[in-house]
């Protein structure tokens, strides 16, 4: 079993408007380069969960340890060790230009001039915007600036990036495109990755681990084939279960033995097998 690198158990949050994210039933152990979603209808906690994990907030109730330490009054010490992207990356861009917004976050890296040039250059052209990097971030468009967001979060090489609904707004190219490049991050980088999301789609293609809540508790939990075969939870947690799992749902109670899988080419091999057709040809 890998090193548990982030923990939260029996968390509550106060807003100071008195608004109350109470997530005392929701117990999160994530390890060391693993990519876990964390699946929760809008108004469920998951941006609070988040900015507790991240250090942002400090929980009235409950624990969070991030590579052992407090990341509220350990800070500065996590936050070297950790990146972040949240749900409006604009408030997060604020450099002059892209590559000084990019290379900001590296100061405690003690990177000579060049190196740092080299680092930034080379995670924007990984991200594929090595053409915005003269550009003014108040102008590019809020695709461009999630990009830019996460090029500074990745800038550092980060052992923990932590993403608040990374897929939103995003079309289904560019969704599949995101979790490609998400999961090289991680089998290249050993980056584990915690992620938010109300869309089942890209936790299935990305998550080893999901984690689905709902009532202030974890109603689901396990692989993104167990716990989106499992129908009821994610009814009653207000989520939209993948489509090709409801089809596959319906195929096993009519008799026919249908694994799910969210890739539409797998999933008619699995139909036209177990229907005892052979693929290209008509019955």
């Amino acid at each position: 079993m890998s090193e548990v690198i982030a923990a939260a158990k029996g968390l509550r949050y106060v807003y100071p408007d008195g608004a109350e994210v109470a997530l005392q039933g929701v117990e999160l152990s994530i390890g060391a380069g693993e990519v876990a979603a964390i699946l929760a209808a809008n108004g469920g906690g998951k941006t609070t969960l988040l900015k507790l994990i991240a250090g942002l907030l400090r929980p009235a109730e409950g624990s969070v340890r991030v590579f052992g330490l407090d990341p509220y009054r350990d800070f500065e010490r996590v936050r070297t060790r950790l990146g972040a992207v949240f749900q409006y990356p604009a408030e997060q861009v604020i450099g002059p230009t892209v590559r000084d917004d990019v290379g900001f976050g590296l100061g405690h890296l003690n990177l000579s001039r060049q190196e740092l040039g080299a680092r930034v250059d080379a995670v924007l052209e990984r991200l594929g915007i090595a053409h915005l990097a003269g550009r003014i971030p108040h102008y590019l468009s809020a695709g461009e600036l999630k990009k830019v967001a996460l090029a500074g979060a990745l800038a550092a090489r980060p052992e923990l990036l932590i993403l608040d609904e990374p897929f939103a707004q995003l079309d289904t190219q560019a969704v599949e495109e995101l979790a490609v490049l998400l999961k090289e991050i991680n089998r290249d980088w050993g980056t584990a990755i915690i992620f938010t999301s109300h869309q089942p789609e890209p936790a299935a293609m990305l998550a080893e681990t999901v984690y689905v809540l709902a009532g202030g508790g974890v109603a689901a939990r396990g692989t993104p084939r167990e716990v989106f075969s499992n129908l009821d939870a994610l009814a009653k947690s207000r989520l939209r279960p993948p489509g090709l799992f409801v089809l596959a749902d319906i195929l096993q109670r009519a008799g026919l033995a249908v694994e799910p899988h969210w890739d539409a080419g797998r999933m008619a091999a699995e139909i036209l097998a177990a229907a005892g057709m052979v693929p290209g040809r008509q019955a």
